[in-house]
């Protein structure tokens, strides 16, 4: 089992910097996040010289940028995209889950298709930190939906923070549905902000069975926090079948992979 600590993934320093541009909106100079930070330039600029080696950040004379900027897109742009992808992995996932369940739904666009998707169940305990989740499922069917508190992020629409980490685990969660950044074969799954990372990481330990619902490209994204363990992860959805290498790790962690749609039947047809 994979038991890496976040530490060991990027310094302490390299996930304020991450931070610092994403509220930034993804860009900023060396001298201001200097200031921001309240250390020299020399530290910003080694701290970014090693992200860059990431191939999270890239930099440009007197600053830098976020290499995978989808992740500061408002969820509102990104709910917009790929619409036929996201509507066909959410149709799978919520396959997957049967009514009378309990269910964890994240901040993610893809997500919030999911939540769609899940409006003909009934009976469902649906608790998200997403607000467009929790308004997809609200007064439907005789589904239960919780909204946790905590701090509302205005790019996400979701609330994070210890608050909504407490509030989450009062329940017992069948399936959890996770979104990601990124993702290497060295660690797994990845997420850019901590916020976000803090809250998957105890999700997915907590949830019987663990959903991550993503598009190919992805794979090969770097990003500075893991979101799980990959032996917490009970299957990937995705539009394509990722890279080989990519394949083969999943498979080595017995995680199964399920591709929509589904490229046999597109052949069929």
């Amino acid at each position: 089992m994979l038991m890496r600590h976040i530490e060991n993934h990027a310094t302490h320093r390299q996930v304020e910097l991450v931070e610092t541009l994403r509220s930034q909106g993804g860009s900023a100079r060396t001298s201001h996040l200097a200031d921001v930070l309240n250390v020299s330039e020399e530290t910003i600029r080694r701290t970014v010289k090693a992200l860059a080696k990431t191939g999270m950040v890239q930099r440009v004379h007197g600053g830098v940028y976020l290499s995978n900027t989808e992740a500061l897109d408002p969820i509102r742009s990104r709910l917009k995209k790929r619409t036929k992808a996201k509507g066909q992995i959410a149709a799978a996932a919520a396959s997957m889950i049967p009514s009378g369940s309990c269910v964890f739904l994240d901040v993610g666009s893809t997500t919030a298709h999911v939540a769609t998707g899940l409006r003909s169940h009934r009976d469902l305990t649906v608790v998200t930190n997403g607000i467009h989740a929790a308004q997809a499922l609200v007064d439907n069917n005789d589904n239960q939906v919780f909204l946790a508190g905590g701090a509302l992020h205005h790019v996400e629409d979701g609330t994070f923070g210890p608050e909504t980490i407490e509030f989450i685990e009062r329940f017992n969660i069948d399936v959890a549905v996770v979104s990601i950044d990124g993702f290497d074969c060295e660690t797994g799954f990845l997420l850019s902000s901590a916020a976000e990372a803090a809250l998957a990481r105890v999700v997915t330990q907590r949830a019987r069975r663990v959903l991550v619902v993503t598009d190919a490209t992805k794979f090969g994204q770097s990003a500075p926090l893991i979101a799980c363990q990959p032996t917490d992860v009970t299957a990937v959805l995705i539009d394509k079948l990722p890279d080989p290498i990519f394949h083969q790790k999943l498979n080595e962690w017995e995680i199964e992979v399920v591709i929509v749609p589904d490229p046999k039947i597109e052949k069929v047809l």
